[in-house]
């Protein structure tokens, strides 16, 4: 028998194309933000996959805070570094 569930990384890539008219009506250089945004979501798609939310878009934001979230903190990394 095969699956009956998509897995996440399949609901992901649904999920990315539902947003496909948003992307088109963005200016060129959100659209690399957003393309930035959707590859952290994608990174933690196996984590997704082990945390099975009901809703897929908890998970995906979850991942894009978490990515953004570590470059904050490595921006105030060198902050520091630099005020030493």
């Amino acid at each position: 028998m095969g699956r009956t569930v998509p897995t996440f990384r399949l609901l992901l890539e649904s999920t990315i194309s539902g947003w496909g008219q948003y992307k088109r009506a963005l200016r060129p250089k959100d659209k690399q933000v957003f393309d930035r945004l959707v590859n952290k979501a994608r990174a933690h798609s196996s984590a997704c996959s082990y945390a099975n939310r009901i809703d897929p878009m908890e998970s995906i934001f979850m991942s894009i805070i978490l990515e953004l979230q570590k470059e904050i903190d490595t921006l105030k990394e060198r902050v520091r570094s630099t005020e030493k």
